[in-house]
């Protein structure tokens, strides 16, 4: 099952009401995934989707008016069709063409048109940048470009601008693949729903319009328009849009649905409790949307860089253009000409895009797989967490008490076992307490028996009259106020506190008749998780405020490593601390409040989402959205293949550029070279990023 196993009790999803509302009818992400970071300015950010919508658009429009390499500048197709016809029109006339000034004057004109044609938007951001002294791609284009043409290679400059629009638009639908893969999460939530009226009609209504607790219908095949409690009806629903899981998870009333997920099987009806902009999916998409902005620490790196990498090239070309011809006797229209290359060659955008594209498809492979991180920082560091404290209660283990054994003690004459099990089940059915209900759910005796004088004694337990007997369901401490605790009871209790299990004890007037162990169990992955932490090299710690015996026997069914118990919050900080020291960065999973502080004390903090608390989600780092503990040492593999794949590209991006470096200076390169070096690692680049997209990347 997606959200929890077969021996785990379903728990609430939540996350804080502190996180801004989705307006989902607001334009799609728009994330800041383009080259233009090299000479941004301020308004190069991307404006956050929780901005309205007027405040988006104006931010988007500031954006693409102030950057130097902006896509809305580059042509249509057709534009860059007949560019690329004209521009190899005038390349056969320069090659075929008799030397005449006829001629060449077509050839010209050609060039002139192929030119405008590709390269007028170009043109227009270029100058812009020049004067406000930004030296971007488009200025360092435009600059290479009329340089050629002025120099008399006319039918290069004009193959150069038209091959370097045409790139252009293919690295942007390249980058549009991390961008979809960010965006399609909002066309997960449809934009109706079936609302149910004062007077019991149905009526088709703007998802945006639905009340709070309004109730709402939703047939097969449908998908879950808002979160909400299930009132009515039995279904399985695919939650994988959320958890990543492909299993469906079955749903009855009193169970929770979440927005985008889909309806498999029958007709639901549901209480709402969430209103649009406040779902579960539009949380996750608020999270992945802010992680953009939060850059990696190489994303970092790399842009301040490249901030100072292209003035320098341009030094570069000016000291080649002028100084050469003075100090190493190169003719002047060759000195211009390696110089106008070395131009082409700076332009940075395979370097830009070497990290966000990187990052961005690994916070949305990581946010379909059910893993919510909050930025790149966070991706990036996960790579280097050395010891992973966890917290026991409903992290290592469920959350929910449930019964794990059951023994007779001292039968009493004739009766069977069923028959005091069923006592007991009749005992605990009446009662309000946790124990209690865990052992009703485990014996599930139906019809219970009757029973009269029912009584529950705060501390102690519950009795009735059952059959003309007096019962007992209670602790160990009643039963020893009684008499009845023996050698016997002592004996066939011990096995069960041995391992921390809580003990409740059924009696009758004369003696201890069944011992019932309940337990906190252990989440079936939990071993698993652990192995795969150890495998990747990692040290687990378990931390908790529960007693020693039921911590450290989770641990050693697991294969914890260190274990600490009885920690109050406060403790919880100190030992994270301690951690910190003897390992280095410390990773801390848990999902209550009491694990706020730990989280916050921890390198990289881990909210269980499924059943976690609004502060720890808020505290925490990254967010497990189903619950699996084998999602942690996922990630820190996601974090240690998005590290080598931007190792990779910024590898790819600096080395092509030093090769053709050489070979311009050396003379061997020509402005064709330069452009498709540049435009070719830069798609090299976008396209190895793309590979975080999935999930065996």
């Amino acid at each position: 099952m997606a959200w929890q196993s077969s021996f785990c009790p379903r728990m609430e999803i939540g996350m804080s009401d502190k996180s801004a509302s989705i307006d989902r009818h607001a334009p799609g992400p728009r994330l800041n995934i383009s080259c233009c970071a090299s000479d941004r300015d301020s308004t190069c950010a991307a404006p956050s989707h929780t901005d309205s919508a007027h405040a988006q658009h104006t931010a988007t429009a500031t954006a693409d008016h102030d950057h130097d390499h902006d896509h809305s500048s580059l042509p249509g197709p057709r534009r860059i069709a007949a560019a690329l016809l004209a521009a190899t029109g005038a390349e056969l006339l320069h090659l075929l063409g008799p030397d005449t000034p006829l001629w060449q004057g077509a050839g010209m004109v050609l060039a002139a048109a192929a030119i405008l044609l590709a390269g007028l938007g170009i043109y227009r951001t270029g100058v812009r940048a020049l004067l406000r002294g930004q030296l971007g791609v488009n200025a360092l284009m435009a600059v290479a470009v009329t340089g050629a043409f002025a120099i008399g290679q006319w039918p290069e400059a004009a193959m150069v601008m038209a091959l370097y629009a045409l790139a252009e638009r293919i690295e942007e639908a390249a980058v549009g693949r991390a961008r979809h893969a960010i965006s399609a999460l909002l066309a997960l939530s449809p934009d109706q729903a079936e609302v149910q009226a004062a007077d019991g009609q149905w009526h088709s209504v703007a998802v945006a319009q639905v009340a709070l607790g309004s109730t709402l219908r939703l047939r097969p095949g449908g998908r879950v328009p808002l979160d909400g409690v299930v009132t009515h009806g039995h279904s399985a629903v695919d939650e994988s849009s959320l958890s990543g899981e492909s299993l469906a998870v079955d749903k009855a009333p009193g169970d929770q649905l979440y927005a985008g997920t889909l309806n498999a099987q029958s007709e639901l009806q549901w209480r709402v409790t969430a209103i649009a902009g406040q779902t579960t999916l539009d949380r996750i998409i608020h999270a992945v949307e802010q992680a953009q902005a939060v850059r990696a620490p190489t994303q970092r790196l790399v842009e301040r860089f490249a901030a100072v990498y292209t003035p320098a090239v341009f030094v570069l070309a000016l000291l080649v253009a002028v100084g050469a011809p003075l100090l190493l006797q190169w003719t002047w229209l060759d000195a211009l000409y390696r110089a106008l290359v070395l131009l082409v060659i700076a332009c940075p955008c395979a370097l830009v895009l070497s990290t966000p594209v990187t990052v961005v498809s690994a916070l949305a492979a990581a946010a379909r797989r059910g893993i919510v991180i909050k930025g790149g920082q966070w991706l990036e560091q996960a790579r280097g967490i050395r010891v992973v404290a966890l917290d026991k209660t409903g992290t290592i283990t469920c959350g929910r008490p449930v019964l794990v054994a059951q023994a007779l003690i001292a039968p009493a004459g004739a009766d069977t076992e069923a028959q005091v099990y069923a006592v007991a089940a009749a005992l605990a059915g009446r009662s309000d307490h946790p124990v209690s209900i865990a052992i009703a759910a485990g014996l599930a005796f139906e019809p219970a028996l009757e029973t009269e004088a029912f009584t529950a004694l705060a501390g102690r337990g519950v009795q009735a009259r059952i059959a003309a007997s007096t019962w007992q369901l209670g602790n160990r401490r009643w039963m020893q106020e009684r008499g009845l605790w023996t050698p016997e009871v002592e004996n066939g209790t011990a096995a069960y506190e041995v391992q921390g299990h809580s003990v409740t004890l059924l009696a009758d007037e004369h003696a201890v008749r069944a011992a019932f162990a309940v337990a906190d169990t252990v989440r079936p992955e939990a071993a698993q998780a652990v192995a795969e932490l150890h495998a990747l090299g990692i040290t687990t710690a378990l931390l908790s405020g529960d007693y020693a015996a039921p911590v450290q026997a989770a641990a050693r069914s697991v294969g914890i490593d260190e274990v600490q118990a009885g920690l109050l919050p406060a403790d919880k900080l100190t030992a994270i601390a301690a951690l910190q020291t003897k390992y280095g960065m410390t990773a801390m999973v848990g999902d209550g409040i009491n694990d706020a502080p730990a989280l916050a004390q921890a390198d990289l903090g881990f909210a269980m989402g499924g059943a976690g608390t609004d502060v720890a989600l808020e505290t925490a780092d990254v967010v497990i959205m189903n619950d699996d503990l084998r999602r942690i040492a996922e990630t820190v593999r996601l974090s240690r293949r998005t590290h080598a794949v931007l190792l990779q590209n910024i590898t790819l991006a600096l080395g092509i550029k030093l090769v053709f470096f050489g070979l311009a200076l050396t003379g061997e390169a020509t402005m064709w070279m330069a452009v498709f070096a540049d435009m070719g690692a830069s798609l090299l680049v976008v396209g190895n990023g793309l590979r975080m997209l999935r999930p065996s990347a």
